[in-house]
């Protein structure tokens, strides 16, 4: 069987590895989630317990999560290294280097803007704190990774990586959120118009929106969440 990649929205962080399969171009399926409406419900606690997504049904049924675990199946079998490199090369080091400084630090600090976004009651000065803190979180992050981009195209280099699309799903919050000033981050902003400028970025945000662009031809189709329930729950 193909892989099927279970991947969220709203603006979820998995838009990118969508992007990332989307380049690789070998067969994979995709399964749409609504993180709103569908994840939070015991029947997709049997896919992750944490109900989240990514959610990587792999080739021989075992069920992946977590991005960084997904993005290094798809590094492991992207053979022709057209979103990776050589693992024992300086710019995989990087690329990695990359990947968890934004999968962690980077992502997390985001946490306490969707508490108090998500927060159905709560004290107005306890989400006013939550809002706070975050933005203080978000904008000491962004002041790292600006520090930390260097006169290239990509985060490595002249073409699209793995770090690109585990970043771009992300970026996006600091916007959704009112977190940042987006000029104050010169080298960021110019990053992520080249990221999203990308054919398999755009093919992402399009099927994220609902939509049926042409796209390569790798993506044989979606599968509805009940069925991927209902094959491979635990």
């Amino acid at each position: 069987m193909e892989p099927i990649l279970l991947y969220g929205f709203p603006a979820g962080s998995s838009m990118g590895l969508v992007a990332a399969f989307e380049r690789v171009g070998q067969p994979y399926r995709l399964c749409r989630v609504d993180m709103l409406a569908d994840m939070k419900n015991d029947a997709c606690a049997k896919i992750n317990g944490r109900q989240e997504t990514p959610v990587l049904i792999a080739d021989e049924g075992r069920v992946l999560t977590e991005t960084m675990a997904i993005a290094a199946w798809l590094e492991a079998r992207d053979t022709h290294r057209r979103v990776s490199f050589d693992p024992r090369s300086p710019e995989a080091g990087r690329m990695h280097q990359l990947m968890a400084f934004v999968n962690t630090g980077f992502t997390a600090a985001f946490s306490p803007l969707w508490v108090a976004l998500e927060m159905e009651a709560g004290e107005p000065a306890l989400k006013a704190t939550l809002r706070d803190f975050g933005r203080r979180a978000v904008a000491e992050r962004h002041d790292r990774l600006e520090a930390m981009i260097v006169d290239t195209d990509f985060l490595v280099g002249d073409r699209l990586t793995l770090a690109d699309t585990t970043l771009i799903g992300v970026a996006r919050w600091a916007e959704f959120h009112q977190a940042v000033d987006g000029p104050a981050y010169p080298r960021l902003a110019a990053l992520r118009r080249r990221i999203e400028a990308d054919p398999d970025v755009r093919y992402a945000l399009a099927v994220e929106d609902g939509e049926k662009p042409a796209g390569s031809g790798a993506c044989l189709g979606h599968v509805p969440l009940v069925e991927v329930i209902d094959r491979f729950a635990a």
